[in-house]
């Protein structure tokens, strides 16, 4: 089995540093080894509920309470009505995402990973999010892919995903609908923010993904890019189809089963929670391995939706 986990993390809201962005997304950047001592890797770099490799959760993290997912629903309710009351087009269903890849490979080239491999990753995002992979089950979100820009970086301290908040500001790209991803070497399969922490934090958003979960990649059951699907969905504003438990709320999405805890594997036929319905472990919100993941459903292809109109 791979000691590899899915990862819960999901930032929300660390302190950024703001300063000048790459002038052009479409050619190669190439940054020099700072040389500078490597810090602890600090949990605060992680973002909040990220799990290690042996599946322990960071001391430092921050899952979202009952009361912040209140919070999130009831703001995002008043954004889409004062849009609504201004004539404007309340909730528009999928759309266009452009998409910066950037490469931060160590001084050695470590983790540079393949034109080949970021063109497979961008064709697994609009496979999965077309519904492709269950046809006739599997919601289609609307959402359609393109890349916009890949750079390379050359730093050890950025391939390690030390100084994390530094390396975003410093190289995310476009608008926010932008969807920025940063592939490094960590313990973690990926790391995601939310749509509604991107007016407090624009320079960090987007999602961190382990280069080795890309197409082709060496990590077992994690390296046919569904890692990338998955981090994008809370991307797009979705929780995992476990979040608070087996409890009615859940996700806020009404078309996925409760369950009580992730999936690892992909075990048939899992009812972790006694509300109505098997673990819903085909989800890409789940935990399964890549194999096992085929599908949204409509409501969170609605959700993503209403989220990407109210936030992005």
């Amino acid at each position: 089995m791979s000691s590899f986990r899915r990862n819960a993390a999901v930032a929300l809201g660390a302190a950024a540093l703001i300063v000048a962005l790459p002038t052009s997304p479409a050619q190669a950047m190439h940054t020099q080894d700072s040389g500078a001592r490597a810090h602890c890797f600090e949990p605060r770099d992680i973002g909040a509920g990220a799990k290690s490799t042996d599946g322990v959760r960071g001391a430092d993290h921050r899952d979202v309470t009952r009361k912040q997912q209140r919070a999130i629903e009831q703001r995002t309710k008043a954004i889409l009505s004062a849009k609504a009351s201004s004539g404007q087009t309340a909730v528009t269903a999928g759309g266009a995402v452009p998409v910066y890849v950037h490469v931060m490979a160590d001084k050695y080239g470590n983790g540079n990973v393949t034109d080949t491999q970021i063109a497979n990753q961008i064709s697994v995002l609009n496979k999965t999010y077309g519904g492709q992979e269950l046809v006739g089950t599997a919601a289609n979100t609307g959402f359609t892919f393109t890349l916009a820009g890949t750079d390379r970086y050359y730093n050890s301290t950025w391939h390690a995903d030390r100084q994390s908040t530094t390396y975003r500001a410093k190289t995310r790209l476009g608008g926010a609908n932008a969807l920025n991803i940063w592939l490094v070497d960590f313990k973690y399969l990926g790391i995601a923010t939310f749509p509604w922490d991107y007016a407090s934090n624009p320079s960090i958003d987007g999602i961190r993904v382990h280069f080795d979960s890309l197409p082709g990649g060496s990590i077992a059951n994690y390296n046919l890019g569904e890692t990338a699907t998955h981090e994008a969905g809370h991307w797009f504003g979705l929780y995992h189809t476990f979040q608070g438990g087996c409890t009615a709320t859940n996700d806020e999405v009404s078309d996925t089963p409760a369950q009580s805890s992730s999936t690892n594997g992909c075990p048939g036929g899992r009812d972790s929670c006694s509300l109505p319905g098997l673990d819903p472990i085909h989800n890409y919100m789940d935990y399964s391995y890549d194999t096992c993941y085929n599908q949204f459903t409509p409501n969170q292809s609605s959700r993503m939706s209403t989220m990407f109109s109210a936030y992005r």
